[in-house]
Parts: structure tokens; sequence; C-alpha cells
């Protein structure tokens, strides 16, 4: 899949980092971090032409020596996301 996109966390401190989505379904993708995420943090996951722009919430994370893969749900039905954001 290897989506690229940007991941802002929904928050106070409304960091954001660059990253890539490696795998997708219709309601779940799962992508590898930097930032300070926890279980339940609500992300904004934009790609660049916005044809990509939801909120998903944290749902599973394994640290791994200073990176994180982390598998967010979407907060609402993205129909057709992956269709949108490959082209």
């Amino acid at each position: 899949m290897r989506i690229p996109v940007q991941l802002t966390r929904i928050d106070d401190q409304q960091v954001s980092e660059n990253t890539v989505i490696e795998y997708g379904t219709p309601r779940e993708i799962l992508f590898a971090s930097r930032l300070p995420l926890q279980f339940a943090d609500l992300l904004r996951v934009q790609n660049s032409d916005g044809s990509l722009d939801v909120e998903a919430s944290v749902v599973a994370l394994q640290y791994n020596g200073g990176r994180t893969a982390v598998a967010a749900r979407f907060t609402r039905d993205v129909p057709n996301w992956i269709l949108k954001s490959a082209f």
C-alpha cells in the first residue's frame, strides 16, 4: 500500500510527523511512528492532495527501539479511501 501521510496528534500539543501507511482496511490503518502516542489517542491523518483527511483513534501499539508500530481505527466511515488515496 505505502501511502505517504501527515499525522497530527489531536491534543494540546498538536505534534505532527510525516509517515507512510503500510497497510489499511476500510476501517483501520497500520503505520510506524516516532510520536509519543498512547492507546486511544486521536490522530488527524492527511495525504498531500487532501483526498484523505480523517480522524483515527489509536487501538494498538508495539514499541521497538525508538519507533512504534501503530494500529488506528477511523472514527467515522471513510468510503473508498484506499482508492482515493492511491491515485
